[in-house]
Protein backbone atom coordinates (compact mmCIF):
# COMPACT_ATOMS: atom_id res chain seq x y z
CA UNK A 1 0.00 0.00 0.00
CA UNK A 2 1.19 2.90 -1.10
CA UNK A 3 2.38 5.54 1.75
CA UNK A 4 1.23 9.18 2.54
CA UNK A 5 3.35 11.56 4.11
CA UNK A 6 1.18 15.34 4.33
CA UNK A 7 4.08 18.28 4.85
CA UNK A 8 1.83 21.25 4.37
CA UNK A 9 -1.42 22.71 5.52
CA UNK A 10 -3.15 24.33 2.89
CA UNK A 11 -5.06 27.35 5.28
CA UNK A 12 -2.22 27.98 7.21
CA UNK A 13 -1.57 31.70 8.02
CA UNK A 14 1.54 31.85 6.23
CA UNK A 15 -0.91 30.93 2.65
CA UNK A 16 -2.82 33.79 4.06
CA UNK A 17 0.46 36.32 4.45
CA UNK A 18 1.31 34.95 1.54
CA UNK A 19 -1.73 35.73 -0.70
CA UNK A 20 -2.39 38.80 0.97
CA UNK A 21 0.37 40.14 -0.27
CA UNK A 22 0.53 39.51 -3.56
CA UNK A 23 -2.76 40.70 -3.64
CA UNK A 24 -2.24 44.17 -2.16
CA UNK A 25 0.81 44.58 -4.09
CA UNK A 26 1.37 47.39 -6.20
CA UNK A 27 0.94 44.80 -9.60
CA UNK A 28 -1.44 42.63 -7.84
CA UNK A 29 0.23 38.67 -8.59
CA UNK A 30 -0.78 35.05 -6.87
CA UNK A 31 1.83 32.17 -7.21
CA UNK A 32 0.97 29.85 -9.48
CA UNK A 33 1.07 27.07 -7.33
CA UNK A 34 -2.55 28.40 -5.91
CA UNK A 35 -4.10 27.14 -9.30
CA UNK A 36 -3.75 23.62 -8.63
CA UNK A 37 -6.65 22.69 -5.91
CA UNK A 38 -8.26 19.33 -6.66
CA UNK A 39 -10.81 21.21 -9.27
CA UNK A 40 -7.55 23.10 -10.81
CA UNK A 41 -5.24 20.05 -10.80
CA UNK A 42 -8.66 18.08 -12.94
CA UNK A 43 -8.68 21.57 -15.19
CA UNK A 44 -4.68 20.93 -16.09
CA UNK A 45 -5.35 17.69 -16.90
CA UNK A 46 -7.82 18.52 -19.72
CA UNK A 47 -5.83 21.12 -21.05
CA UNK A 48 -3.08 18.36 -21.81
CA UNK A 49 -5.75 16.69 -24.10
CA UNK A 50 -6.48 20.01 -26.12
CA UNK A 51 -5.14 20.19 -29.58
CA UNK A 52 -3.47 23.78 -28.90
CA UNK A 53 -1.70 22.26 -25.90
CA UNK A 54 1.21 20.63 -27.58
CA UNK A 55 3.85 20.55 -24.65
CA UNK A 56 1.93 17.30 -23.64
CA UNK A 57 2.45 15.53 -26.97
CA UNK A 58 5.70 16.84 -28.27
CA UNK A 59 7.31 16.04 -24.82
CA UNK A 60 5.63 12.22 -25.23
CA UNK A 61 6.82 12.00 -28.53
CA UNK A 62 10.18 12.23 -26.98
CA UNK A 63 9.50 9.57 -24.34
CA UNK A 64 8.33 7.18 -27.11
CA UNK A 65 11.12 7.99 -29.54
CA UNK A 66 13.64 7.65 -27.28
CA UNK A 67 12.91 5.31 -24.42
CA UNK A 68 16.10 2.98 -24.87
CA UNK A 69 18.49 6.17 -24.67
CA UNK A 70 16.39 7.69 -21.78
CA UNK A 71 16.82 4.19 -19.59
CA UNK A 72 20.34 4.19 -20.95
CA UNK A 73 21.59 7.34 -20.11
CA UNK A 74 19.65 7.37 -16.36
CA UNK A 75 19.89 3.50 -15.47
CA UNK A 76 17.43 1.23 -13.40
CA UNK A 77 16.86 1.07 -9.56
CA UNK A 78 16.32 5.17 -8.91
CA UNK A 79 14.53 7.24 -6.38
CA UNK A 80 12.08 8.42 -9.05
CA UNK A 81 11.26 11.77 -7.32
CA UNK A 82 8.49 13.42 -9.42
CA UNK A 83 8.18 17.14 -8.65
CA UNK A 84 4.05 18.01 -9.44
CA UNK A 85 3.17 14.76 -9.84
CA UNK A 86 -0.52 15.44 -10.82
CA UNK A 87 -2.50 12.31 -11.89
CA UNK A 88 1.46 10.87 -11.72
CA UNK A 89 0.44 9.29 -15.49
CA UNK A 90 4.22 10.96 -17.08
CA UNK A 91 6.20 9.13 -14.19
CA UNK A 92 3.89 5.85 -14.75
CA UNK A 93 4.55 5.31 -18.55
CA UNK A 94 8.53 5.43 -17.32
CA UNK A 95 7.97 2.83 -15.12
CA UNK A 96 8.53 -0.03 -17.26
CA UNK A 97 12.24 0.81 -18.65
CA UNK A 98 13.10 2.64 -15.74
CA UNK A 99 12.45 0.35 -13.22
CA UNK A 100 12.61 2.50 -10.25
CA UNK A 101 13.41 1.24 -6.58
CA UNK A 102 11.00 3.85 -5.03
CA UNK A 103 8.68 6.32 -6.67
CA UNK A 104 8.11 9.28 -4.89
CA UNK A 105 5.38 11.90 -6.47
CA UNK A 106 4.81 14.97 -4.41
CA UNK A 107 2.72 17.73 -4.95
CA UNK A 108 0.98 20.36 -3.09
CA UNK A 109 -3.17 19.28 -4.03
CA UNK A 110 -2.83 16.92 -0.98
CA UNK A 111 -5.98 14.91 -1.97
CA UNK A 112 -5.52 15.20 -5.65
CA UNK A 113 -2.54 13.25 -4.99
CA UNK A 114 -3.73 10.75 -2.35
CA UNK A 115 -6.60 9.83 -4.53
CA UNK A 116 -4.34 9.71 -7.60
CA UNK A 117 -1.30 7.33 -5.55
CA UNK A 118 -3.93 5.21 -4.50
CA UNK A 119 -4.95 4.26 -8.03
CA UNK A 120 -1.22 4.30 -9.46
CA UNK A 121 -0.44 1.44 -6.07
CA UNK A 122 -3.37 -0.26 -7.51
CA UNK A 123 -1.68 -0.54 -11.32
CA UNK A 124 1.63 -1.46 -10.17
CA UNK A 125 1.54 -2.98 -6.71
CA UNK A 126 4.74 -4.13 -6.44
CA UNK A 127 6.44 -0.82 -6.40
CA UNK A 128 7.29 1.09 -3.54
CA UNK A 129 5.40 4.22 -3.65
CA UNK A 130 6.05 7.23 -0.90
CA UNK A 131 3.59 10.05 -1.79
CA UNK A 132 4.81 13.39 -0.66
CA UNK A 133 2.41 16.19 0.00
CA UNK A 134 4.14 19.37 -0.19
CA UNK A 135 5.18 22.55 -1.42
CA UNK A 136 8.78 21.77 -3.39
CA UNK A 137 8.56 25.78 -4.48
CA UNK A 138 10.98 26.90 -1.54
CA UNK A 139 12.26 23.69 -0.49
CA UNK A 140 12.99 20.12 -1.43
CA UNK A 141 13.36 18.88 2.18
CA UNK A 142 11.85 15.25 2.13
CA UNK A 143 10.93 12.64 4.53
CA UNK A 144 12.94 10.34 6.25
CA UNK A 145 10.69 7.56 4.41
CA UNK A 146 12.22 8.94 0.76
CA UNK A 147 15.66 7.12 -0.17
CA UNK A 148 18.65 8.96 -0.41
CA UNK A 149 20.44 6.66 -2.68
CA UNK A 150 20.28 7.27 -6.43
CA UNK A 151 17.58 10.24 -6.51
CA UNK A 152 16.12 11.09 -9.88
CA UNK A 153 14.50 14.25 -10.01
CA UNK A 154 11.68 14.41 -12.68
CA UNK A 155 10.27 17.30 -13.54
CA UNK A 156 8.32 17.23 -16.77
CA UNK A 157 5.72 19.55 -18.67
CA UNK A 158 8.25 22.48 -18.67
CA UNK A 159 7.03 23.49 -15.76
CA UNK A 160 10.43 24.92 -14.88
CA UNK A 161 8.77 28.14 -17.00
CA UNK A 162 6.78 29.42 -14.09
CA UNK A 163 9.50 30.23 -12.46
CA UNK A 164 12.41 33.70 -13.27
CA UNK A 165 15.25 32.65 -14.59
CA UNK A 166 17.05 33.74 -11.79
CA UNK A 167 14.45 31.44 -9.55
CA UNK A 168 14.72 28.79 -12.17
CA UNK A 169 19.16 28.32 -11.23
CA UNK A 170 18.18 28.66 -7.66
CA UNK A 171 15.64 25.74 -7.59
CA UNK A 172 17.99 23.63 -10.06
CA UNK A 173 20.74 24.10 -7.70
CA UNK A 174 18.56 23.04 -4.78
CA UNK A 175 17.86 20.17 -6.80
CA UNK A 176 21.60 19.66 -7.26
CA UNK A 177 22.15 19.97 -3.77
CA UNK A 178 19.31 17.08 -3.15
CA UNK A 179 21.23 14.60 -4.96
CA UNK A 180 23.64 11.98 -4.35
CA UNK A 181 26.91 11.21 -6.53
CA UNK A 182 24.70 8.57 -9.01
CA UNK A 183 22.04 11.18 -8.51
CA UNK A 184 20.33 13.40 -11.22
CA UNK A 185 17.75 15.55 -12.51
CA UNK A 186 15.41 14.44 -15.81
CA UNK A 187 13.58 17.51 -16.94
CA UNK A 188 10.89 18.84 -19.56
CA UNK A 189 11.70 22.39 -21.16
CA UNK A 190 9.57 24.04 -23.51
CA UNK A 191 11.66 25.87 -26.28
CA UNK A 192 10.96 29.26 -28.13
CA UNK A 193 8.61 29.44 -30.89
CA UNK A 194 6.15 31.60 -33.11
CA UNK A 195 4.07 33.71 -31.15
CA UNK A 196 0.97 32.53 -32.80
CA UNK A 197 1.67 28.75 -31.61
CA UNK A 198 2.12 30.17 -28.31
CA UNK A 199 -0.42 32.33 -27.84
CA UNK A 200 -2.81 29.09 -28.67
CA UNK A 201 -1.65 26.80 -26.32
CA UNK A 202 -2.53 28.80 -23.97
CA UNK A 203 -5.75 30.46 -24.46
CA UNK A 204 -7.51 28.00 -26.25
CA UNK A 205 -10.76 27.88 -28.56
CA UNK A 206 -12.62 25.56 -25.91
CA UNK A 207 -11.73 27.73 -22.78
CA UNK A 208 -10.32 25.07 -20.56
CA UNK A 209 -7.26 26.95 -19.76
CA UNK A 210 -9.45 30.18 -19.11
CA UNK A 211 -11.65 27.89 -16.57
CA UNK A 212 -8.59 26.88 -15.05
CA UNK A 213 -7.41 30.50 -14.55
CA UNK A 214 -10.40 31.49 -12.92
CA UNK A 215 -11.03 28.59 -10.68
CA UNK A 216 -8.03 30.37 -9.11
CA UNK A 217 -10.03 32.95 -7.79
CA UNK A 218 -12.86 30.00 -6.07
CA UNK A 219 -9.30 28.86 -4.56
CA UNK A 220 -8.63 32.37 -2.55
CA UNK A 221 -12.29 32.50 -2.30
CA UNK A 222 -11.67 29.28 0.02
CA UNK A 223 -8.47 30.15 1.49
CA UNK A 224 -9.15 33.78 2.46
CA UNK A 225 -12.81 33.60 3.17
CA UNK A 226 -12.90 36.32 0.01
CA UNK A 227 -15.55 37.39 -2.04
CA UNK A 228 -14.91 37.18 -5.53
CA UNK A 229 -16.78 36.84 -8.60
CA UNK A 230 -16.01 34.78 -10.76
CA UNK A 231 -18.17 36.21 -13.36
CA UNK A 232 -16.64 39.87 -13.26
CA UNK A 233 -13.27 38.39 -14.26
CA UNK A 234 -11.64 37.13 -17.72
CA UNK A 235 -8.49 35.07 -19.09
CA UNK A 236 -5.86 36.72 -20.82
CA UNK A 237 -3.11 34.45 -21.77
CA UNK A 238 -0.47 35.42 -24.26
CA UNK A 239 3.20 35.43 -25.05
CA UNK A 240 5.28 38.31 -23.81
CA UNK A 241 8.48 38.21 -26.45
CA UNK A 242 10.09 41.05 -24.90
CA UNK A 243 10.56 39.05 -21.69
CA UNK A 244 10.65 35.80 -23.17
CA UNK A 245 7.56 34.05 -22.10
CA UNK A 246 3.91 33.71 -21.26
CA UNK A 247 2.00 35.49 -19.16
CA UNK A 248 -1.67 34.32 -17.76
CA UNK A 249 -3.54 37.40 -15.96
CA UNK A 250 -7.11 37.76 -14.28
CA UNK A 251 -8.85 40.82 -16.08
CA UNK A 252 -11.49 42.54 -13.73
CA UNK A 253 -14.59 43.09 -15.94
CA UNK A 254 -16.07 45.84 -13.71
CA UNK A 255 -15.15 48.22 -10.71
CA UNK A 256 -15.28 46.45 -7.72
CA UNK A 257 -14.36 45.70 -3.82
CA UNK A 258 -12.94 42.04 -3.34
CA UNK A 259 -13.12 41.48 0.91
CA UNK A 260 -11.32 38.92 2.70
CA UNK A 261 -11.27 38.03 6.36
CA UNK A 262 -8.98 40.81 7.32
CA UNK A 263 -9.25 43.42 4.22
CA UNK A 264 -9.88 44.73 1.18
CA UNK A 265 -8.87 46.03 -2.91
CA UNK A 266 -10.52 47.85 -4.96
CA UNK A 267 -10.10 46.89 -8.48
CA UNK A 268 -10.64 49.61 -11.51
CA UNK A 269 -12.21 47.83 -14.50
CA UNK A 270 -9.05 46.40 -16.95
CA UNK A 271 -7.16 45.66 -13.76
CA UNK A 272 -5.36 42.91 -13.77
CA UNK A 273 -3.95 39.79 -11.35
CA UNK A 274 -0.87 38.08 -12.69
CA UNK A 275 -1.22 34.14 -12.01
CA UNK A 276 1.35 32.73 -13.98
CA UNK A 277 4.54 33.09 -16.16
CA UNK A 278 6.07 30.08 -18.75
CA UNK A 279 9.58 31.07 -19.82
CA UNK A 280 10.35 29.59 -23.05
CA UNK A 281 14.12 28.98 -23.54
CA UNK A 282 16.52 28.13 -25.82
CA UNK A 283 19.15 24.46 -25.89
CA UNK A 284 21.84 26.83 -25.41
CA UNK A 285 20.51 29.28 -22.49
CA UNK A 286 19.00 25.56 -20.52
CA UNK A 287 22.31 23.59 -21.03
CA UNK A 288 24.04 26.60 -19.48
CA UNK A 289 21.21 26.75 -16.92
CA UNK A 290 22.34 23.29 -15.96
CA UNK A 291 25.90 23.56 -16.00
CA UNK A 292 25.54 27.17 -14.00
CA UNK A 293 23.79 25.02 -11.11
CA UNK A 294 26.13 22.41 -10.56
CA UNK A 295 25.60 19.53 -13.09
CA UNK A 296 28.16 18.04 -14.62
CA UNK A 297 26.83 16.26 -17.86
CA UNK A 298 23.58 16.45 -20.19
CA UNK A 299 21.83 14.66 -22.37
CA UNK A 300 19.24 15.78 -24.47
CA UNK A 301 16.62 15.18 -26.92
CA UNK A 302 13.91 16.55 -29.08
CA UNK A 303 10.80 16.35 -30.96
CA UNK A 304 10.92 15.76 -34.57
CA UNK A 305 9.73 19.70 -34.82
CA UNK A 306 12.11 21.14 -32.30
CA UNK A 307 9.45 22.36 -30.03
CA UNK A 308 10.81 20.93 -26.80
CA UNK A 309 13.53 19.53 -25.28
CA UNK A 310 14.24 16.49 -22.81
CA UNK A 311 17.11 16.86 -20.62
CA UNK A 312 19.05 14.52 -18.21
CA UNK A 313 21.36 15.99 -15.86
CA UNK A 314 23.87 14.02 -14.01
CA UNK A 315 24.64 15.61 -10.54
Amino acid sequence: MAQFIQCIEENTQNVRDELIAGLTAEHPFVSPKFLYNPLGSRLFEAICELPEYYPTRTEAEIFATYADDIAEAVGTGTTLIDLGAGSCRKAAGLFPVLKPAQYVPVDISVSYLRDATAKLQQDFPDVDIVAVGTDFSNTLELPDAVRAEKRLFFYPGSSIGNFAPEDALAFLERIHDACDPNGGLLIGVDLVKEKAVLDAAYDDALGVTAAFNLNLLRNLNRLLGADFEVREWRHRGFFNPNMGRIEMHLEAMSNQTVHWNDGARQFERGDRIHTENSYKYTRQMFTAMLASAGFRRTNVWTDSQGWFLLCHACA
